[in-house]
């Protein structure tokens, strides 16, 4: 492989890679925001393994359907659309979680009830799962 080759393909991993590690950050940002309790606070502060739990399954998931949109994206324009696309499956999955199936998710989360966080934390990396794979060509 030539020099110029490998220096095309570093400069496109660090696209990529630079765009992924932002959307992750946006990612915690937004889902930070779409839950009515505050993660940080009872992770940090309180050390509550329910919610580390639950958001730790949340950026795993998205991790997974943004590895699944790196992986069949065509340009860095097409990667970062269908990131935005994975980024709002992923928080829909919370707010399936929480309206639909387990209402009372939150309260749980709080009181520490690892049973919540772990529910939360596989569905959302299943969703990623799935997310990953719809995101072909």
């Amino acid at each position: 492989m030539e020099i110029q080759a490998l220096m095309e393909s570093v400069a496109n991993f660090g696209s990529y890679f630079g765009l992924a590690l932002l959307f992750v950050i946006i990612f915690k940002f937004i889902y930070s925001l779409i839950t009515p309790h505050d993660e940080w606070k009872l992770i940090k502060e309180e050390q509550n393994t329910a919610a580390a739990i639950g958001f730790g399954g949340a950026v795993v998931g998205f991790a997974i359907a943004l590895g699944g949109v790196a992986e069949n994206s065509v340009s860095l324009l097409d990667f970062a659309v269908w990131g935005a696309v994975a980024l709002i499956a992923q928080s829909l999955a919370f707010l399936v979680v929480r309206f639909i199936f387990m209402p009372k998710i939150v309260a749980r989360i709080i009181a520490n009830e690892v049973s919540a966080g772990v529910m939360l934390a596989a569905t959302s990396i299943a969703v990623g799962v799935l997310n990953a794979a719809c995101m072909t060509y």
